[in-house]
């Protein structure tokens, strides 16, 4: 399967997101997005070394202290640890999980139910990192 097609089957095909994006581990790449949903490359850069932290460092206290920016906008980091980063912005919000390879990011809108957006997010990283992505 392309990465195209991870985010629009396995992700925004799932009705539990309406934006996500696949970027590479070190922050330098998009590998796939849905229309419209684009990061900056000062954005991915920040995302990856945050997850790259593992919950704790200079740039995680610098999330909760300042939030982390998706597409321009910005959300309240609620938790951080190991591998993910989840934030809010009112009754919308990210979720962004490092695999071994990739970094997904994905959105859920106010008719999403966060905890469904997140399981599905969590999921398709841990198929990817079964199958060595």
């Amino acid at each position: 399967m392309s990465w195209q097609a991870y985010v629009d089957t396995s992700l925004v095909g799932t009705g539990h997101l309406d934006k996500g994006a696949i970027i590479s581990a070190a922050g330098d790449s998009t590998w796939a997005a849905t229309s419209g949903f684009t990061l900056s490359p000062e954005e991915m850069k920040f995302i990856a070394a945050v997850v790259a932290e593992n919950g704790s460092g200079p740039n995680v206290n610098k999330v909760f202290a300042e939030g982390i920016h998706v597409g321009g906008q910005r959300y309240v980091a609620f938790n951080i640890e190991g591998r993910h980063i989840y934030g809010r912005q009112g009754k919308t919000g990210v979720i962004i999980v490092k695999t071994t390879q990739a970094i997904l990011v994905a959105h859920y809108g106010e008719n999403n139910t966060a905890g469904n957006s997140t399981q599905t997010v969590e999921a398709l990283a841990d198929y990817l990192i079964k199958s060595g992505y």
